[in-house]
């Protein structure tokens, strides 16, 4: 399976760089974008950025994925439904049909002393769905950032047969540097799946930076690629066979006792 990783900067103009990023990574099988890419990652951008399934943003993805013919894994937009706003992840088949939707699941409500202070349930809904998707290549596991904090919803997701999690992701310069490397390779190992963690390019000036480093890591938790800060597009190989593989060798999922974890 081929990986087209986007590192970009995000914000209301991110649609019309969207093409041009793609472009560099259109022989991938599946392109990920980054989350909340269309909007500031504030609770004011949610609200006042928020549109409806089948808006503006849903349509663009929706075309491009078949314009290029890849899976389109559309980061996450913040999604208006009724009363309600979600975190959505839409993912896009090479016909432009959607294929996957996930709503984040676990909302980013921190505060952390001397650090980051963030509440996204005061504008967001929480969704209630583990999410996992088929593809030709294989079973895709699909969350959003706070999301793969939370080992049981990951661990939900291999019970569902996903090979690869897939996780749009905007770790912060509190949390980052302290954390992501050390989740996506923890989650890897747990599952003996891929883990693949694609962020916003790191923009000083915004009042949210994030930490950037999209991240792929094996099932044996070998970190396969690593970005730095900077906005950029990649192709990353991987080969699902692997997960086989490594199940086999270490059987932690069969051995696991489920009795004993109540």
């Amino acid at each position: 399976m081929k990986l087209g990783l986007i590192q970009m900067p995000t914000g209301p103009d991110a649609l019309s760089k969207i093409r041009e990023y793609i472009e560099k990574v259109s022989s991938a099988d599946i392109v990920i974008l980054p989350e909340i890419f269309n909007a500031p990652y504030s609770n004011e951008g949610f609200r006042q950025y928020a549109e409806p399934a089948g808006g503006k943003t849903y349509n663009f993805l929706s075309a491009v994925a078949k314009e290029f013919g890849v899976y389109l894994v559309g980061g996450s937009i913040p999604e208006r439904d009724g009363e309600k706003i979600y975190n959505t992840a839409f993912v896009f088949s090479p016909e432009g049909k959607e294929v996957a939707r996930h709503r984040k699941a676990h909302l980013f409500d921190i505060d952390v002393i001397g650090g980051q202070k963030f509440r996204e349930s005061d504008t967001l809904t929480p969704g209630d769905e583990v999410t996992v998707f088929d593809t030709p290549f294989g079973k895709v596991g699909l969350c959003i950032c706070f999301d793969i904090r939370f080992a049981e919803f990951s661990l939900a997701m291999a019970k569902k047969g996903a090979d690869i999690i897939i996780v749009p992701a905007a770790f912060n310069m509190t949390t980052g540097p302290l954390h992501w490397e050390l989740l996506f390779r923890a989650r890897a190992v747990d599952n003996q799946v891929f883990t693949v963690g694609v962020a916003p390019a790191r923009d000083e000036s915004a009042d949210y930076i994030s930490y950037g480093n999209s991240i792929v890591v094996s099932p044996m938790g070998q970190i396969i690629e690593r970005f730095d800060e900077k906005a950029q597009a990649k192709i990353v190989e991987i080969e699902l066979s692997q997960v086989e593989s490594v199940r086999t060798q270490i059987p932690t999922l069969s051995a696991r006792r489920e009795a004993l974890y109540k």
